[in-house]
């Protein structure tokens, strides 16, 4: 970079005042971007390791050595480094004390002549691992219960989430030291799905969330083929059952009771009152004479009686 730089200079020599001022811009500007590093960032894994990258820029050209140390500890190199595309960009350290996390961790990147050291305050850049053993069961109150397993309980709290049938999670604190969390009276026909995540509580210190456990499942997410399954059966059981037996009993019916029979008579419009005596009854024409009148009377004048 040296060599280049007074190249550009010596040849900027024979130019004009406005360009020499542009490529001595330019020179530093280049020297700058030269001595530019990515910057180290560290967390501590779960009271275990610690965790340095310095890849979020992603310009990496060179591979740096790394030593990092605890406020009154020895320096020392990286024990696993971490690569992408054949560069470090990154190193996993033992963590030691517990306590640790409360002293600054120091850390210094080297390459060749040229060292970018940096100092750490960990105590709430902490990221504890997804809990462990995690399994659901339908407790004796009807009720369901999700348990788990967690690394120094008394100083950890956790949060739950849960959703059904793949709807919106709900999500839930529990209290610090707790390892379960209960669902009231879930319903059989749902399918729940639980995760849990860790931190430090204020107690210890808190920390960042860990990351979300693998999920667990209870119940059945099919209640809606379910209930279309329940009803189908219920209409085959109507037609292929139901029917061939009320068939058979209207079949028994019309043959046990086949004295009864229903007869359709026609309408016979009502005839007067002279034929329909002269039809049905056969009386002689010597007394049906006889009932003719063959006298007369006067008649006789009625008025009301006044005295």
């Amino acid at each position: 970079m040296e060599m280049l730089t007074f190249t550009i200079l010596k040849a900027s020599m024979s130019s004009s005042p406005m360009l020499n001022k542009l490529l001595f811009f330019l020179c530093l500007a280049g020297a700058s971007f030269a001595r530019q590093h990515p910057d180290v960032d560290c967390v501590v894994l779960h009271l275990e390791k610690v965790k340095c990258t310095w890849n979020r820029h992603d310009n990496l050209s060179v591979n740096y050595t790394f030593f990092s140390w605890f406020h009154g500890k020895k320096a020392s190199t990286c024990e696993t480094y971490l690569t992408n595309n054949s560069l470090t960009n990154g190193c996993i350290q033992p963590y030691g004390d517990k306590l640790n996390r409360f002293y600054t961790f120091y850390t210094n990147l080297v390459y060749g002549n040229d060292s970018f050291p940096k100092e750490h305050e960990l105590l709430h850049k902490v990221k504890l691992y997804p809990p462990t053993n995690l399994t659901v069961q339908n407790g004796s109150d009807l009720n369901l219960w999700f348990y788990w397993n967690q690394t120094d309980p008394k100083c950890v709290q956790n949060e739950v989430r849960y959703r059904t049938n793949y709807k919106k999670w709900d999500t839930y604190t529990v209290t610090d030291g707790k390892q379960n969390y209960c669902i009231n009276l879930p319903s059989s026909r749902s399918q729940y799905e639980l995760q849990v995540r860790s931190r430090l509580s204020k107690v210890c210190a808190d920390s960042g969330w860990g990351d979300w456990s693998e999920p667990v499942f209870w119940g059945s997410s099919n209640s809606t083929e379910s209930e279309q399954v329940n009803g189908s059966m219920f209409v085959w059981i109507i037609v292929y059952v139901l029917a061939p037996v009320i068939l058979i009993l209207l079949v028994v019916l019309l043959l046990r009771y086949e004295r009864f029979r229903v007869i359709f008579i026609h309408v016979v419009p009502k005839p007067s009152l002279i034929q329909d005596a002269e039809s049905w009854l056969p009386i002689p024409k010597g007394l049906k004479e006889g009932f003719k009148a063959n006298y007369h009377e006067k008649a006789c004048c009625v008025r009301e009686y006044h005295q």
